[in-house]
């Protein structure tokens, strides 16, 4: 690829095969958008896949030069395909998203909209007044509430969702912070380091939905006692943050 690459659009996949074919076409619109907003890449993350999906990856992508597909030897976690995407990444602006459809594709330009200049890391926020969960079990919706209402008092921040993938970063941002957590917590401890270092956070109120292919891979009791660690060390830390204001578009 040459010039230079304004997007780098992040995909983590573990046991993905079935949702594959539908992810290439549920793309295609929103890679011309960004195409056409300055360049982009797309870096899927096999994270030790065992079902075949590195190699439908492979086959659905074979004509795409914009397109890499990072593996790893066994499955590490999220956090670590993550840094994985992040230290291969090349855009200015980071987006990371599920490949399960939990957030469509389609919101990606939505996403950008609320990356201002003033404005560091934009998440999505179901928990934002303006956001909304269709089809979610209840225990996970009050799981990742609970989580995010924690962090937020933990933080003293107003922003109201940790939990999502969902996310458009300046570079600047995964250049200055660093993630230790390899699985799902990783995504609320970029967050928290992120508030903690004073960058600064935007929500996009959006509709979380239950995930359109396969299964969840999440270890509940795990990642359960996940947050409560990262919880406790950033309490222990007790690095007084100050109070970030969500921010909204006014186009």
């Amino acid at each position: 690829m040459s010039g230079a690459i304004r997007y780098t659009l992040i995909i983590p996949c573990y046991n993905e095969a079935e949702g594959i074919l539908p992810l290439r076409e549920a793309l295609q619109p929103v890679i011309e958008q960004l195409m056409a907003d300055g360049g982009v890449e797309i870096i899927f993350v096999d994270d030790g896949s065992t079902d075949g999906t590195g190699a439908l990856l492979r086959a659905a992508f074979a004509d795409s030069s914009f397109v890499r597909i990072l593996a790893h030897p066994r499955n590490l976690g999220l956090g670590a395909a993550l840094r994985t995407g992040f230290q291969a990444a090349r855009g200015e602006i980071l987006i990371t998203t599920d490949s399960d459809g939990t957030y469509p594709f389609a919101e990606i330009p939505r996403l950008l909209h609320y990356l201002r200049e003033d404005v560091d890391l934009v998440t999505a926020s179901p928990y934002h007044p303006g956001g909304g969960i269709e089809g979610v079990p209840p225990w996970r919706q009050i799981f990742s509430f609970g989580a995010s209402f924690l962090y937020r008092l933990i933080l003293r921040s107003p922003i109201r969702t940790y939990t999502a993938l969902f996310r458009a970063y300046r570079r600047r941002v995964v250049e200055t912070i660093s993630i230790e957590a390899d699985g799902y917590v990783a995504v609320a401890e970029i967050m928290a380091r992120a508030i903690r270092h004073g960058f600064r956070v935007a929500e996009y109120p959006t509709t979380l939905r239950v995930r359109r292919f396969g299964q969840s891979k999440m270890k509940i009791l795990r990642t359960i006692l996940d947050h409560l660690r990262l919880m406790v060390r950033l309490i222990r830390s007790g690095r007084p943050s100050t109070p970030i204001p969500s921010r909204s578009p006014s186009g």
